[in-house]
């Protein structure tokens, strides 16, 4: 408790009736990153960007406009659905974006923002889509389905669960589709359409999940534990978290599984042991980022990006408000873009890339196709 606090007492954290509210430090004992550039974009975001190899920024906003942006913060192009757009986009070999909305459309749009086609479902779409490498398009959503499409906008096949799919499905290196509902199971499909096995647990699952090569499946469950699967569906090991978090895993470059735990940064083991629980101020709803010389960075509910070595030391932080649940979108060049304080998104010089890692961040790699033969380590 005594480090908590000092810790909390160094990040001007101030502990008010049981509870913690964050203030910005005046003396942040990390070093304090400045942002490139900000862009003035209206409203918040929930939805995690992507970059694509040109490196424009494609990210959607909670008052349902898409935007487009390069590098030198011009704004290529905005396109406007009818609701709120907190699936996060993914980006085609062709350029194409892929993303889908609360008015209940999955949208395709050609890389110069122009509608390619549209599906109409029975629920808001806020899982995120994955990209094979074959065009097909799969993603959930709140109608309990689970769709796969074709690059044409014909539908392919469709999956029904019990209940919502807000998890973000990965592809493993076979075509394996895999992702979790809300209605406490964890699906594989093949490529077909066909379940292939599935895995029960004891509460909804948000979370989407993180693959570890030929060997392993990460992902949580609102009913407090994280799992981690063999690819035939077996359980290797569950670890008890406590939490009920919307937080996916991510992992380093040692196997290490990342995952944010209510107000907890947790380190855990390939093994499934816990190695840290690193406090910070507010809800860690992201999915932690794994960089290179063994860094990971998070984005608070309200306060921080903040990156930490391996014995939990702050190394820099970047300090936002208001920033919903999105995680930082990467480029190549080590640059980070986010949502920022008064309705803002910036361009912040993180000047490191990712980990070589099969699974860093959130959606596997940068272009966010949760596919993981698009990443650039397969295997640990």
């Amino acid at each position: 408790m005594r480090a908590l606090l000092a810790w909390v007492t160094a990040f001007g954290v101030t502990v008010a009736s049981g509870l913690l509210r964050a203030e910005e430090p005046a003396v942040p004992p990390y070093q304090r990153l400045t942002n490139n550039w900000s862009v003035a974009i209206g409203t918040s975001s929930d939805s995690s960007p992507a970059v694509g190899k040109d490196g424009t920024i494609y990210f959607g906003t909670l008052d349902g406009k898409f935007w487009a942006i390069r590098p030198d913060k011009s704004v290529r192009w905005v396109f406007e659905s009818a609701l709120e757009i907190k699936s996060s986009p993914a980006i085609g070999a062709d350029g194409s974006v892929y993303f889908g909305s609360r008015d209940r459309h999955f949208y395709a749009l050609s890389p110069r923002g122009e509608l390619k086609w549209r599906l109409k479902t029975g629920g808001w779409v806020d899982s995120s889509p994955a990209l094979a490498h074959d065009g097909t398009v799969y993603f959930g959503s709140w109608d309990g389905k689970f769709y796969a499409m074709r690059p044409d906008g014909n539908k392919r096949w469709e999956f029904s669960t019990k209940s919502r799919v807000v998890s973000s499905p990965a592809i493993g290196l076979d075509g394996t589709i895999y992702f979790g509902s809300a209605d406490k199971t964890f699906y594989a499909l093949q490529a077909d359409g066909s379940k292939k096995w599935s895995f029960q647990t004891g509460g909804a699952i948000h979370s989407s999940p993180a693959l570890r090569g030929s060997e392993r499946i990460y992902f949580a469950s609102l009913d407090g534990f994280l799992y981690a699967l063999n690819l035939d569906g077996e359980l290797v090991w569950k670890l008890k978290t406590g939490g009920a978090t919307d937080s996916s895993p991510s992992l380093g470059a040692d196997g290490t599984v990342y995952i944010g735990v209510n107000q907890q940064l947790w380190a855990v083991s390939a093994e499934g042991k816990k190695y840290w629980g690193r406090g910070v101020e507010d809800l860690i709803e992201d999915t932690p980022t794994a960089l290179k010389t063994d860094l990971v960075c998070c984005v608070s509910r309200y306060g921080h990006l903040l990156a930490l070595d391996f014995q939990t030391n702050p190394r820099w932080g970047y300090y936002v408000k208001s920033t919903g649940h999105s995680s930082p979108g990467i480029s190549e060049e080590g640059v980070m873009y986010l949502p920022d304080e008064y309705n803002k998104f910036s361009a912040i010089p993180a000047n490191i890339s990712l980990a070589r890692s099969p699974w860093p961040k959130f959606r596997g790699n940068p272009s966010n196709t949760g596919n993981l033969a698009d990443n650039a380590v397969r295997d640990l």
